[in-house]
């Protein structure tokens, strides 16, 4: 008899966990806030990969005010431009803003670079013992456009500088298949490596990477969003089976957004 009545109480205690679950509810932080979004093709409102965007959807679900920025074929070295054209139209009336690019870097076969130069240095110091000048080692962001890295550490600082009180968000790229627009525009799939013999998961490591040098929050959507167009039965959230796999189309959207919408409720949107 104990017995029963023990799993009695506990099937009335988990339905009533259950029922408060459901019911309790919060505002999503980004609700009905103004969000800048940066990037290439796939943010690009006149890209024909799809009519709706990752952006539309939140749009519509969260009330969210967009302002796009992002333009097809653009690297991270056009980031400082999209920062420079939202100042200028919004000024400082923008809540947050949202970087999803490099896809195009890779392709174009850019340098991976470093993230800093390193030069011995004079410095004072005292740990344990009176201050004194000691040498020590001190690191550089090296702010080269010809390299990734170089180019996200010119993008970030100019960023900062501009918005030091907004949110940044970076978006890791999604993967990538083949991309067989003409014969001079023909890209392989993500698992050859570009033409300066980089792997396409070093720019996505370099992205999150770089949410720890800058001080801004990454969200993985190369790894969160589950777009995988490599394998055929993937090609249901993408353009074209045979030719672009490259661009997401409607269906490969929502589910980026779908991503974002919880992702992005666990990160402030305004400070």
């Amino acid at each position: 008899m104990k017995r029963y009545i023990f799993f009695a109480l506990y099937f009335i205690l988990a339905l009533a966990h259950e029922v408060n679950a459901q019911t309790i509810s919060f505002p999503h932080p980004w609700a009905h806030k103004r969000v800048a979004y940066f990037g290439d093709s796939i943010t690009d409102p006149n890209n024909d990969g799809s009519k709706l965007k990752f952006w539309n959807f939140l749009e519509d679900w969260l009330g969210i005010t967009p302002y796009i920025y992002g333009v097809s074929g653009r690297q991270w070295d056009n980031i400082p431009t999209q920062t420079e054209k939202l100042h200028q139209e919004h000024g400082d009336s923008v809540d947050a803003i949202i970087i999803f690019i490099g896809t195009n870097d890779f392709n174009a076969g850019v340098p991976i670079g470093e993230w800093y130069d390193i030069k011995e240095e004079q410095v004072m110091a005292g740990i344990h013992e009176p201050k004194h000048m000691v040498t020590r080692k001190r690191m550089y962001p090296i702010m080269d456009k010809s390299t990734y890295r170089g180019r996200i550490n010119i993008a970030l600082d100019k960023l900062k500088r501009t918005y030091p009180t907004k949110q940044i968000v970076l978006l890791t790229p999604i993967h990538r298949a083949g991309f067989y627009r003409n014969e001079k525009n023909w890209q392989p799939t993500e698992d050859y490596y570009n033409l300066c013999g980089e792997p396409f998961q070093r720019y996505v490591e370099s992205v999150k990477e770089a949410g720890n040098i800058w001080a801004v929050p990454v969200i993985d959507l190369n790894s969160l969003c589950g777009l995988f167009p490599m394998m055929d039965e993937y090609t249901t959230y993408f353009k074209d089976k045979e030719v672009d796999r490259l661009h997401p189309n409607d269906a490969g959207h929502r589910r980026m957004a779908q991503t974002l919408l919880y992702q992005l409720s666990t990160l402030p949107c305004t400070y």
